[in-house]
């Protein structure tokens, strides 16, 4: 065969064959277009939002849920000593344990704008299946609970112990007018306003479960009526009342804390300016110009702070902590490693003052809210704990700001469910 022949048999049989490869090439290129087109698409994303959605309100429904079955478990050790069922304490346990991973999955969910709509839609799916399973064992557990309760303790017994927890709460509560007085005379009001609110708060549930309570008793004395409906909502008062003394005594704690720490504070935000001055002096003009500025806009604030710091101890620490936020920023990468652990081992302690101040704010309204104002709190919390542990003082000071941006956040979520909810 001749080179002209073997040619046209190779263009003979070849052509068609890569025709069809091309061919076949170009439609898988499509279909993969296609495919990934349909994961993107309108229909895709609201299937996932629609998914999130329904997560976030089963999610809801288990915090609250786990609220509950901490009341339950507390009054199960305050009535019987530990030997009721012990499935009530594992149920919550593990409602917890549910809640807080789930938690986690729905931020990531709600944060990572990478993921596709289906891999949304999945992991929002299984956060309602892991949710109903721990509502099931929940109602279980508290079934079980309730048949004990039936055939081992009286409404009369439950009443008796619940006026001894009443009088305990408020024998902490003492007169909260006292301390009100001593707050309003002493600072701003933005300082106390959480404090009247919760001692005010705190007085009215308790006595709205001493009206329940005794109601209840009048009910347990006639064998037609029930105490069960006044008795729940009484234990639910006391609780509640617990809360609101818990919460007033640390706005109190609060503020007392930062009037002790702001000389500190103080003495080493200007240290920490000294140190970004000497910082200065080595660098390019452009970059020490940047810095002076920086440096002029913090003695500034610092100024404006002082004058305020007696009538507004905890806003003070607050903002002490932002502006040695905006300082390290300034000074970016300018400084040696000691420098940056000795900056941040002075500036730790009152970054998690102003963190803590700052989730205690948060936790008043968020745990009330929507999920997303909830999961924002659970980060907040989760950081303010690893600054507390953490042994690096600039990974703890870096959590303490990241405590401060989630709290913020949940605040900003709580007040816009709010708005939208007309409540």
């Amino acid at each position: 065969m001749s080179s002209a022949e073997l040619l046209a048999e190779i263009l003979r049989w070849g052509v068609p064959a890569l025709v069809v490869v091309v061919v076949a090439g170009i439609v898988v290129v499509a279909i993969g277009w296609a495919v990934r087109a349909a994961r993107r698409s309108p229909r895709a994303r609201a299937a996932a939002d629609q998914a999130r959605t329904k997560a976030g309100v089963d999610l809801v429904q288990l915090d609250d849920a786990v609220g509950e079955l901490d009341l339950e478990v507390g009054l199960s050790g305050a009535l019987y000593g530990g030997s009721a069922p012990a499935s009530l304490r594992r149920s919550r346990m593990t409602a917890q344990h549910v809640r807080d991973d789930a938690f986690g999955v729905f931020r990531t969910i709600s944060d990572d704008d990478s993921l596709l709509p289906a891999e949304v839609q999945r992991r929002a799916r299984l956060i309602s299946t892991r949710v109903d399973e721990a509502m099931a064992a929940i109602a279980h557990a508290r079934t079980e609970h309730a048949q004990w309760m039936q055939e081992n303790t009286s409404a009369a017994d439950q009443i008796t112990s619940a006026r001894g927890r009443l009088a305990t709460v408020r024998e902490q509560m003492g007169d909260p007018r006292a301390l009100l007085a001593e707050l309003r005379e002493r600072y701003d009001e933005a300082e106390w306003r959480d404090a009247a609110a919760s001692a005010t708060a705190a007085v009215a549930h308790a006595d709205e479960a001493a009206e329940l309570l005794d109601r209840a008793a009048a009910s347990a004395s006639d064998p037609s009526r029930s105490a069960l409906s006044d008795l729940a909502l009484a234990e639910r008062r006391i609780r509640s009342a617990q809360s609101e003394t818990r919460r007033l005594e640390e706005v109190h704690g609060l503020i007392t804390q930062a009037v002790q720490s702001l000389p500190g504070e103080f003495d080493a935000t200007r240290s920490a300016v000294r140190q970004a001055m000497a910082v200065r002096e080595h660098l390019e003009p452009d970059a020490a110009a940047r810095l002076g500025t920086a440096i002029h806009d913090a003695e500034s604030s610092l100024a404006a702070l002082q004058r305020d710091a007696a009538r507004r101890p905890t806003e003070t620490v607050d903002g002490i902590a932002r502006l040695r936020d905006r300082l390290d920023l300034a000074l970016g990468d300018a400084r040696t490693a000691q420098q940056r652990l000795r900056g941040a081992h002075s500036a730790l302690t009152g970054t998690i003052a102003a963190a803590q101040s700052a989730v205690a704010r948060a936790e008043a309204s968020a745990t009330r809210s929507g999920v997303d104002a909830r999961v924002r709190l659970a980060s907040a919390q989760d950081e303010l704990a690893k600054a507390r542990q953490l042994p690096d003082p600039v990974e703890a000071l870096d959590a303490a700001r990241r405590a401060m941006r989630h709290a913020e956040d949940a605040q900003a979520l709580a007040a816009y469910d709010r708005m939208t909810s007309g409540r």
